[in-house]
């Protein structure tokens, strides 16, 4: 009696590449942010580290080039991706949530800033992985 073998539909070598492809657009993300987070520091357009920051403008900017580097690194996990880029991109914007999420809900009592820039870091970071994946699938269309 010969026993058939099936085969399953999970690739170990295409989870490796895709749990790569997230991880990698993850650290692109941690280290552009924290980054340009220590020049601006650095160059005393921000505060000092561990001093609230309260500006306006300051916040804005943080806010807008977080939002740049999660479209770069989402768009980095659907260009890595192996298969479903789109799916790549929105997993690494679901972990950028969660993320943030926990990050508001433990900051904002610590009242570091105004407690409206941890909130747009979590309502931006779906939509900011979904931008990046439609850009991918555009720019796979249009090479």
């Amino acid at each position: 009696m010969a026993m058939q073998m099936t085969k399953t539909s999970t690739h170990p070598r295409r989870l490796w590449r895709s749990t790569g492809a997230v991880l990698a657009g993850f650290l692109a993300v941690v280290v552009f942010s924290l980054g340009t987070d220590q020049v601006l520091h650095v160059l005393d357009v921000y505060p000092p580290w561990g001093q609230p920051m309260r500006d306006l403008g300051d916040n804005l900017l943080a806010l807008s080039y977080r939002c740049v580097y999660a479209m770069v690194g989402s768009y980095l996990a659907a260009w890595l991706a192996p298969r479903n880029p789109m799916r790549h991109a929105m997993v690494l914007g679901l972990i950028g949530f969660v993320l943030s999420l926990a990050g508001a809900i433990a900051t904002i009592p610590m009242d570091l800033g105004p407690a409206w820039y941890p909130v747009a870091i979590v309502v931006t970071a779906l939509p900011c992985a979904w931008v990046a994946g439609v850009l991918h699938r555009a720019r796979q269309a249009n090479p």
